[in-house]
Formats: structure tokens, C-alpha cells, sequence
């Protein structure tokens, strides 16, 4: 049996075509446009290239954008300062401050001062406590799009076993809680945890979020699960010794037994862009008083 390849580039591109219409009738309808600013600090390559990658994206789908590239000796209060304006600010929608930030700065009081409504990466304190809670509010990007595409293989997750692999708040615990409210079994997993093999085994659904290299095996995993890879590390081995991005799964030999898997890169990377931008969309609608269209 060949796993079905889970196309995060393709289901990407389907959101983003969904959204231009939806922001183009925002701008028509109510001459509302989503205005994002993304805030870089330092000198970082991997964080600017995302920050140009998802300045891009916003632009492409008709939104504005600020792009705030900070010197990295930047103080804390400053930031803080420059934070604050964001929030005072009715113009701005959504901020997305780029992590990692440097040393010095404490990266859970910057995301504290967000304004949850502009918190588009969805990881301030209050919008987790709502997605814990079930309650209406904007999710964290990575796991909103790990959602979309489990929704896009399984029609129905009501009753599945999903283990989740890596507890972070960026992305293992919310997970846990979108799979939880979609009336999944959840069980996360951790460095901690015993028998991790025996728990694949067990599950419909698999996250693997723990920054392993090639962690789950073909023999962890059922010929019915459907796996999503958010793992993402350079392997200087891949590729005929020329290295390349491998993730937390053994794409080889599980993708040769698995009902479904998302491929790295390609798979879970570009639908992270994509909820960043979903949310950049609901913050706006939320801000003004408009009914929120979800994604379907």
C-alpha cells in the first residue's frame, strides 16, 4: 500500500485563492482590507526569509502590510514601546512579532502585550485559554493548519485516536486541543514518554512535532493512520550527500504503509502561511463587527 500525499503547497494555494475572494469582498462590501505588520528583530536569515515569504503572501492576496525590521540590540522596552503603538494603532489588524527573538528579550512578555484581537500567530495567553476552552477566538497557525489538511483526507475525526508527539505551545498543546474539540481521543506524547512506539501503533492520527529526524518508523504506524509532519531539520545526509530538510517521520518506508502522509518540505510549512493569513482575515472581520466566514 502507497500512502496518499497530503499536498500542503496545493492546499495552500486553494485557501489563498478562497481568501482573495473573501478579502475582495471585505474591500467592496465594507472597505475593510486586513492590514498586517510583521515586526523582525536582528539579522537572523531563516527568520527574514519567512518574514518575506509571508509579506508576500499577505500582499499577493490584496491585503497591506508593515514590515518593522528592528536592530537585534534593540532593548526590551523599546520593543515593548514599539509593541504598544502596534496595539494603538486602528489601522493594524494583525501583528506577527518573528521568533526567536534574541537573548535578552523575554519572548512571553512580548507575546503578553500583543493585543490578543491582533494576535495572529494566536499564541497569546487569552487566545490559547479560548482554544482550550472551545470558545470562539483566532488559533495558533501551525496546528490550524495541520487541521485543514486532516480535514482535507478524513471527513470525519469524531471518535479517532490522535497522538500527538512534542508538547510546545507553539504547536503540541494547541494541536492537542483542536483535535480534543473536534471529538478526537487525544493522547500527547513527549522525551518523556515510554512506549512511544506502542502509542503510534495505536492511533488514527499522528502529529509528529518533537524536532526528531526520521523519529516514527514504518512499524510504529497502522496501514489505516493518517500522519502529519511538522517536523523540520537540515539533514546533511539527505539527498546523495548533498543534505536537505527530512522531518520528525520516515518518509520512506512510512509512506509505503500509511493511509496518508504530508510530505517535508511541502506539506504542513506552507499551510502555517496560509493560517497565519486566515487569521489575519478573522482578526479584521472580528475588529469591525462583520460576521466571521471560516474556511471550509
Amino acid at each position: 500500500m502507497t500512502a496518499q500525499i497530503i499536498d500542503g503547497k496545493a492546499i495552500a494555494a486553494n485557501v489563498k485563492v478562497w481568501l482573495k475572494q473573501q478579502i475582495s469582498q471585505l474591500k467592496q462590501q465594507h472597505q475593510k482590507v486586513p492590514h498586517l505588520a510583521c515586526v523582525l528583530v536582528g539579522e537572523n536569515a531563516d527568520s527574514a526569509s519567512y518574514v518575506r515569504s509571508k509579506l508576500k503572501t499577505a500582499n499577493d492576496l490584496g491585503m497591506q502590510v508593515s514590515d518593522l525590521h528592528l536592530p537585534a540590540e534593540i532593548s526590551q522596552d523599546q520593543l515593548l514601546q514599539k509593541i504598544q503603538q502596534l496595539n494603538l494603532d486602528q489601522n493594524i489588524n494583525g501583528i506577527l512579532v518573528q521568533l526567536p527573538l534574541p537573548k535578552h528579550i523575554d519572548e512571553n512578555l512580548i507575546i503578553e502585550t500583543i493585543n490578543p484581537e491582533k494576535d495572529v500567530d494566536g499564541l497569546h495567553p487569552q487566545n490559547l485559554g479560548k482554544l482550550f476552552a472551545n470558545q470562539d477566538g483566532i488559533k495558533s497557525c501551525t496546528p490550524l493548519g495541520c487541521m485543514i489538511l486532516i480535514d482535507s483526507v478524513l471527513s470525519d475525526l469524531s471518535g479517532k485516536n490522535a497522538l500527538v508527539i512534542g508538547r510546545s505551545t507553539l504547536v503540541g498543546k494547541p494541536m492537542a486541543a483542536m483535535l480534543l474539540n473536534a471529538d478526537c481521543s487525544v493522547q500527547i506524547a513527549h522525551s518523556k514518554t515510554k512506549n512511544l512506539a506502542a502509542l503510534c501503533q495505536q492511533a488514527d492520527i499522528i502529529i509528529a512535532a518533537a524536532g526528531a529526524p526520521k523519529l516514527v518508523k514504518a512499524d510504529w504506524v497502522k496501514a489505516e493512520a493518517v500522519l502529519i509532519d511538522v517536523g523540520l531539520t537540515w539533514d546533511q545526509t539527505a539527498k546523495q550527500g548533498k543534505g536537505g530538510l527530512v522531518g520528525d517521520i520516515d518518509f520512506a518506508s512510512v509512506s509505503e504503509k500509511a493511509a496518508a502522509i504530508t510530505p517535508v518540505p511541502g506539506g504542513v510549512g506552507p499551510m502555517t502561511i496560509a493560517g497565519l493569513m486566515l487569521n489575519s482575515f478573522e482578526a479584521t472581520c472580528r475588529q469591525n463587527n462583520l460576521p466571521v466566514v471560516v474556511y471550509r
